[in-house]
């Protein structure tokens, strides 16, 4: 037998594990082993990103599934694989294009497509790298991204399917456009952050009459797109305008009024400007009224030749240029300052412009019924419930989606169009057009939204539209673990595709994880510089410290504050389990069976209560409750098995009976082994480590056995028993530290108590009061005659404690000291009054110098009292 080293360093052993895991292709699933099939999709990281926090508690808490159901007997799948970031990777190959001197239309298409490639191998192992120092279990050899070749089949076969079932068209739609990206961009991806503008409140005179209306706006620039001016039809006020005709200011344009039931007449002045190409809501009115289009603004934000006089400007330049020349003209009422939500691209934060465009929709309400009714008859649960309100409102209020995006890196479109007006959508280019014969025919530039292929992905890296092995067994999966920030990114749309494509839901459990703030509470970001990198505490602390405390006291959904104490205290932890494992290891001459006709009530009771850990830890992991699973392990390896049981049985080791000695022995290695599987899925590095030198162990433990509970480990009596006892030991302990008692000093221990069957079990504990509570000898009496006045006590149930005074201290030696603290004692408060009763230094001196002074008077006066009363008690 190999001994572990005798100080836990993770780094001397972590690496080599991981590779001789992989080596054994312990993580590579097995769709012909017969057993039953456990799957979990890896939520795709951008394939540009780096590790961090998020990624680490994310990919953690699916390990920890991952590698309990491995060792409960399922064939487990973990996926991994990464997700091409059209936006992201795109803006990342422009900037260094920039940085060259060039622009990716100088380069053109091609050139550009090679550029993001050779950026995505190179930077896109980075983060299969990091995650591997973290420890995680998933199948390698199954890894995906989103533009391989397979997954590519299946967003075109999905993209042509939609199209041939009427839900993907091509029309005029008010979209999310980034001026900055030039792209569209979908609703999800629009962050709402509330922002200081302005109300321009404006009149526009009703042509041939001395009337006008007053609207309000917050984006004068787009009133150079004005097509009328609407009202409610049940506003009195305004009844006899509707009809005519409005002059728009500066443009001298002609608009009607409307009367719409979109405009609410208790708001504002009543009268709302309607600008159909750069309003969502103004676009609806416009298709009513047949008010027709009127784009102003060019994609990259400036005012295109609609725009009269001020085209060529940035909207904001024009914003300004137009409010001046309103208010010159007499046409600006007056302006309020209005706090609003203003909508700004989630990549690169500019101001997004709703505007309209000839973009690809899929539409949504035939797909997103089924999606809802999964949810409400629980096919799909979220775990915490609370999370599927998000969910269903999505659903519930749910646009169609636009899918196509200016980008070139990405999905490109299957669609084709020919010079007579044809549209083709095809996996294949068409040799000619099959409506004109004609052969001038191109193709689509635009791509597909990043989320259109993440949406397959439960089914598209199994191998769909092949009817793969992998695809009947693994699918559909049984829990997605991601954060609370993309339900409706994602967890929506893969639920709707699976349904539609697969006809079934693509997992039953959602598992939401909250994020991880810094200590005061702050979200990280690079602009706060408040970031963790879990590379540099994994070398610090070992990947396992860092895994624990992103787990422990951690709930779902719930955001965690990151502290370093707390990964200090996981490695401290480790650092326990460790030299417990050495000590045990010492004692051990070869592999000891548990021999359960020897036991004693201390082997009963670790016994029983690693049946009870067991169960409940079970219960906790099935319910995805990680944290309390991780504290309930916790607490048992350290305070029940190395604080109480390897302290109760050292005596049986180190005395001569060679009996009981090698039942102590079967049991340490017993219940040892036990913690480390129990442990794994949280701490994988060391129990591995820790079980390749435990004796009579032939297989790694990523593949042994789970824990199983059972009544044969079931001791309740000896549980029970042992539990009051130590409770004894607790407060005799209490006892002693409140009277400052060295360990090595004995003290008869005496118990009262009329209950027969207590009395029986403390007699028969007297080796635990001895050796764990510093007794020199104990008595049970049934009253309290012969205890002198001297004796300190305590209560537990049934039962009082006393411990003579004489055999705690040294009477005089006590007194001297006493009399000594009391006198240092005095000097203090005589001190720190004279401070305080100094006019000269009250005046002076800062109040929080003077509080500091108040509190050390207090202290020393508690503890004067303290001193007096022992003092006295002593001299009786």
């Amino acid at each position: 037998m190999d001994n572990i080293a005798k100080t836990y360093s993770p780094k001397d052993f972590e690496d080599k594990i991981y590779k001789q895991w992989e080596d054994g292709d312990y993580f590579v699933a097995n769709p012909k082993s017969g057993k039953k099939p456990y799957t979990i999709m890896m939520p795709p990281p951008n394939v540009t990103g780096n590790l961090h926090m998020g990624h680490a508690l994310n990919n953690t808490m699916q390990d920890i599934l991952i590698r309990w159901k491995r060792m409960s007997g399922y064939e487990v799948l973990w996926l991994p694989g990464t997700d091409h970031a059209s936006i992201s990777t795109e803006a990342k190959v422009v900037g260094k294009l920039e940085s060259e001197g060039k622009t990716k239309y100088e380069i053109g298409r091609e050139a550009f497509l090679d550029e993001a490639w050779a950026w995505t191998k190179e930077y896109g192992g980075n983060i299969r790298n990091q995650l591997k120092k973290l420890g995680i279990s998933c199948d390698w050899s199954r890894e995906r991204f989103t533009l391989d070749e397979g997954l590519s089949k299946a967003v075109e076969e999905v993209f042509i399917k939609l199209y041939e079932k009427g839900l993907v068209y091509r029309g005029d739609r008010i979209i999310n456009w980034c001026p900055s990206c030039q792209t569209a961009i979908s609703d999800a991806e629009v962050e709402h952050e509330e922002s200081q503008g302005k109300f321009w409140h404006i009149k526009y005179p009703v042509k041939d009459s001395d009337e006008s209306l007053i609207i309000a706006t917050t984006r004068p620039e787009t009133m150079l797109g004005d097509l009328a001016v609407a009202v409610n039809p049940e506003d009195e006020r305004y009844s006899h305008l509707v009809g005519k005709t409005l002059i728009l200011p500066l443009v001298d344009r002609e608009i009607p009024v409307i009367a719409d039931n979109y405009v609410e007449k208790d708001f504002g002045s009543g009268a709302v400007k309607i600008t159909p190409s750069h309003d969502p809501n103004d676009f609806e009115v416009g298709e009513r009224h047949d008010l027709g289009q009127l784009k102003v603004m060019n994609d990259d934000g400036s005012i295109n030749d609609n725009g009269g006089a001020y085209a060529g400007m940035g909207r904001y330049e024009a914003r300004k240029a137009i409010v001046a020349d309103l208010e010159a003209g007499g046409y600006l009422v007056k302006i309020e300052d209005h706090l609003h939500n203003v909508g700004h691209c989630e990549r690169c934060k500019t101001v997004v412009e709703p505007l309209i465009s000839k973009q690809w929709f899929v539409s949504m309400k035939e797909l997103a019924a089924p999606a809802l009714e999964a949810y409400k008859s629980k096919e799909v649960n979220f775990v915490p419930e609370r999370f599927g309100k998000t969910y269903s409102h999505w659903l519930e209020d749910i646009r169609d989606w636009c899918v196509s995006r200016q980008l070139w890196w990405g999905h490109r479109l299957p669609v084709y169009y020919c010079d007579c007006g044809e549209v083709i959508v095809s996996s294949e280019e068409p040799k000619s057009c099959p409506k004109c014969a004609g052969s001038s025919i191109k193709r689509d530039p635009d791509t597909l939204d990043t989320w259109f292929s993440s949406a397959l992905w439960p089914f598209s890296t199994l191998g769909w539209p092949e009817e793969t092995e992998d695809l009947s067994y693994f699918y559909p999966t049984d829990v997605l673990v991601t954060g609370y920030d993309i339900i409706f990114f994602w967890v929506v749309r893969m639920v709707f595709s699976g349904i539609e494509h697969m006809g079934e839901v693509p997992f039953k459990d959602v598992l939401i994880n909250g994020l991880v703030r810094d200590s005061q509470g702050r979200k990280m970001s690079k602009s706060l510089g408040n970031g963790i990198d879990p590379l540099e505490l994994i070398d610090e602390y070992g990947a396992d410290a860092l895994r624990f405390m992103l787990v422990t006291g951690n709930t779902p959904g719930n955001d965690m504050r990151f502290h370093i104490e707390r990964v200090e205290s996981s490695r401290n932890f480790a650092n326990k389990l460790w030299n417990a494992s050495r000590f045990v290891m010492m004692n051990l001459e070869g592999d000891h069976a548990l021999d359960r006709n020897a036991l004693r009530e201390e082997d009963k009771w670790i016994i029983s209560r690693l049946n009870g850990v067991v169960a409940e830890i079970d219960e906790n992991l099935s319910k995805y409750e990680l944290g309390i699973a991780a504290g309930k392990i916790y607490d048992f390896t350290w305070n029940e098995y190395c604080d109480w049981y390897i302290e109760l049985v050292k005596p049986r080791l180190y005395g001569e009976d060679e009996e009981t000695k090698s039942v102590a022995k079967g049991v340490l290695l017993h219940v040892l082994k036990q913690i480390l599987k129990l442990l794994h899925p949280f701490m994988p590095y060391i129990t591995e480590e820790i079980w390749s030198s435990l004796p009579g162990v032939e297989d790694v433990l990523i593949t042994a056995e789970w824990p199983q509970c059972s009544q044969e480990n079931s001791y309740k009596e000896s549980e029970e028993g042992l539990e009051y006892v130590m409770d004894c030991i607790k407060h005799i302990r209490n006892i002693r530290a409140e009277m400052n008692v060295v360990p090595s000093r004995k003290a008869k221990t005496i118990f009262v108590t009329e209950d027969e069957s207590v009395a029986k079990l403390l007699e028969n504990s007297e080796i635990y009061f001895k050796t764990l509570a510093s007794a020199s000898e104990i008595e049970v009496k049934s009253d309290k005659s012969g205890i002198g006045d001297d004796a300190v006590s305590a209560v537990v149930s049934k039962t009082e404690i006393f411990l003579p005074l004489e055999e705690l201290v040294d009477m005089e030696k006590e007194i001297e000291r006493l009399e000594k603290e009391k006198s240092k004692l005095e000097g203090e408060i005589k001190r720190v009054n004279g401070k305080l009763s100094n006019e000269g230094f009250v005046s002076k001196a800062p109040q929080s110098v003077i509080d500091e002074e108040k509190e050390k008077k207090a202290k020393y006066e508690s503890m004067m009292e303290k001193v007096i009363e022992r003092l006295e008690s002593l001299k009786k």
